[in-house]
C-alpha cells in the first residue's frame, strides 16, 4: 500500500514534531476533580463497562493549520476484576481522533499500556494528561504523562487511543504494580471500554502498545487475551523491555536510581497476599518499613528526588537485600515466579525489544520471554536494541534509551503494528535477533 509505505517512511519525522509540540503545549499541572476517581456504590455488572466520563482538554495530537486541537478526549471510569474476580473500578484516558485513519480497513484503538508512574493516586496518567505535568505541594510531589507520544503519535495516524491507569492508581484501593493478572485485566478491560466509547463494537482492530511496566502489562494481556477477552479482535502487541520475570527485575534494580521502585511491588503484593505482611515486616528495621509505607503514596519521580540509588540492603535487619529476605520464604518466593510471563503461548503476533545493555529491565528475561513462548508455539518477533552502556544504572540511557531509538526514531514497532492493523501477514514461527 503506498500511503503505508510513506508513512512507514515519515515516523521518525513525525514522532519529532509530536514531541516538540506537546513539549511547548505541557505548560502546568491540570488535575480532574478528585470525586470522579471515586467509584459509586453501584457499578455495572460487566467487566469493560463504562461507569461515567468527563470531557477532558487535550494536546496529546498536532494541531490543525487553524491551531485547533483535534481530539476529542474523555477522563474515563470502567470496570475490570481483581485476580481473584472481584469487581473493582479502573480509570485512563480516551482519545477518540478525528483525523483520517492512515491505514487500511477499519479505525482502530491503540491500548497504551503506561511505563512506571509510581503508587500515588496522584501519579496516575490521566491526572496528568491534560497538559503533560501533574504536581502538587500537599503531598509534595511531581509525575509527568510520558505516554504523551505515544498517543499523540497513534492519534495522529488517526486511531483511537485509550491509556489506562491501572488498578489502584487514582481509584481506592493500593496499584498493584507489575501484578501479572491485574494489568491484563486493566488492559484488557480498557480495549472493551474504548469499543462501547467509539461505537465501533467487538470488531474493532486492537494493537496493544508498552514499554517497560506498560511492556509487562501488554505481554500478559497477550497471554490471557484468550481466556479472559476472546471477544476482542487483537491484531498485535508491542511488548517493550517487558517486565516479564520479577525476581530478575527486582535483582537488577536494587541500587539503581530508580531501586525505590521495588517498594511498589512489595507493597502491591502486600494487598493481594496479607500473609506478606508479616514476613516483610520481621525482616525490615523500623526506618525501613517507614520507607516502604512513604513510597506507596509517591510517583517514580518523587523516589528519583528523594531516594536515588535506593539498596534496600540499607533497611533490612540482617543487611540484605530485601529480595534475598523474601528468597528465604518459599511461600513468598513462589509468589514472585507467579508473576512469570511466558507460560501461555499468546494467540496474536507480538513484537519483543529489548536493549542488551538494559540497565533496569534485565535483557535475558525479555529474550526468554520470547523463547519460553516460541516453545508454545506462538508468534513471535524479538529484536534486540545494540545501544552501547550510557551511564549505567541511571535508567535514562540504556533503558529509555532503547525505547525512544526502538519506538520513535526507527520506529519498529509503529510499523510492526500497523502491519497487523493492515492484515500483513506474518512469516510462521518466530524471529529472534
Amino acid at each position: 500500500m503506498n500511503n503505508s509505505r510513506t508513512l512507514r517512511a515519515t515516523v521518525a519525522a513525525l514522532t519529532c514534531c509530536v514531541a516538540a509540540t506537546l513539549v511547548l503545549t505541557a505548560a502546568g499541572p491540570a488535575a480532574a476533580a478528585p470525586d470522579f476517581y471515586s467509584p459509586p456504590a453501584q457499578m455495572p455488572a460487566t467487566a469493560g463497562d463504562i461507569v461515567h466520563t468527563q470531557p477532558m482538554p487535550i494536546f496529546a495530537t498536532l494541531p490543525e493549520s487553524n491551531g485547533t486541537w483535534p481530539a476529542a478526549a474523555q477522563l474515563v471510569m470502567y470496570t475490570s476484576r481483581l485476580q481473584d474476580g472481584t469487581p473493582t473500578a479502573v480509570t485512563g484516558t480516551f482519545i477518540d481522533s478525528t483525523h483520517p485513519w492512515r491505514g487500511t480497513g477499519p479505525r482502530p484503538t491503540v491500548v497504551i499500556a503506561p511505563g512506571t508512574s509510581g503508587q500515588g493516586d496522584q501519579c496516575a496518567m490521566s491526572r496528568a494528561f491534560s497538559t503533560g505535568l501533574s504536581a502538587g505541594i500537599d503531598p509534595l510531589f511531581l509525575s509527568a504523562n510520558q505516554e504523551a507520544p505515544s498517543a499523540a503519535l497513534w492519534s495522529s495516524l488517526g486511531a483511537r487511543v485509550f491509556v489506562t491507569d491501572y488498578i489502584g492508581l487514582g481509584t481506592p484501593g493500593v496499584h498493584t504494580y507489575v501484578n501479572r493478572v491485574e494489568q491484563a485485566h486493566a488492559v484488557l478491560d480498557a480495549a472493551r471500554a474504548a469499543n462501547e466509547l467509539g461505537g465501533s463494537g467487538d470488531a474493532t482492530p486492537i494493537a496493544l502498545w508498552g514499554y517497560s511496566q506498560g511492556g509487562g502489562a501488554t505481554a500478559a494481556a497477550a497471554e490471557l487475551a484468550a481466556s479472559y477477552a476472546p471477544e476482542l479482535n487483537i491484531k498485535g502487541t508491542w511488548a517493550g523491555g517487558p517486565t516479564a520475570d520479577l525476581e530478575q527485575v527486582l535483582a537488577r534494580i536494587d541500587g539503581n536510581l530508580i531501586g525505590g521502585a521495588i517498594g511498589f511491588a512489595v507493597n502491591g503484593f502486600v494487598a493481594r497476599y496479607p500473609d506478606l505482611q508479616s514476613v516483610v515486616r520481621e525482616r525490615l528495621t523500623p526506618e525501613g518499613q517507614a520507607t516502604l509505607d512513604a513510597i506507596g503514596t509517591e510517583c517514580i519521580a518523587d523516589i528519583i528526588v528523594r531516594r536515588p540509588f535506593l539498596k534496600t540492603g540499607a533497611y533490612t535487619r540482617d543487611g540484605r537485600p530485601l529480595l534475598d529476605n523474601l528468597r528465604d520464604v518459599p511461600d513468598t518466593l513462589q509468589v514472585l515466579r507467579d508473576q512469570r510471563i511466558g507460560a501461555v503461548a499468546p494467540r496474536v503476533p507480538v513484537l519483543i525489544t529489548s536493549g542488551r545493555n538494559d540497565d533496569t529491565v534485565p535483557y535475558d528475561q525479555a529474550r526468554q520471554l520470547a523463547v519460553d513462548w516460541c516453545e508454545r508455539g506462538a508468534n513471535v518477533t524479538f529484536r534486540t536494541n545494540e545501544l552501547p552502556p550510557i551511564l549505567p544504572g541511571t535508567t535514562f540511557g540504556n533503558h529509555f534509551g532503547p525505547q525512544i531509538e526502538d519506538a520513535y526514531v526507527d520506529g519498529e514497532p509503529v510499523r510492526y503494528l500497523l502491519d497487523r492493523l493492515d492484515d500483513v501477514p506474518t512469516a510462521p514461527g518466530c524471529s529472534i535477533t
